[in-house]
């Protein structure tokens, strides 16, 4: 699952969190449209959306929430001093 969220983090340009408690190892196939924004010349209508790919083909859900995320931050940084 984490190589799966992986691409679609990639194909969504958003942060993908895998909540299925799924820990084997799946051979996936996944065949949706590539989003015209992404470079390629014409929409592909003959495929479904990578969203709807992923439930039919699947059998998830990608769902939009809004989950607290930890955060790192630097305030401020030094050199080291000469010992």
């Amino acid at each position: 699952m984490e190589s799966l969220c992986q691409i679609l983090e990639h194909e969504t340009r958003r942060l993908v969190i895998d909540q299925t408690q799924l820990k084997d190892s799946y051979a996936i196939k996944l065949q949706w449209a590539r989003d015209a924004s992404k470079g390629t010349s014409e929409p592909d209508t003959s495929r479904p959306s990578l969203f709807t790919a992923v439930q039919e083909q699947l059998g998830l859900r990608l769902e939009s929430a809004r989950l607290g995320v930890k955060v790192f931050v630097i305030d401020e940084v030094q050199r080291p001093g000469e010992n």
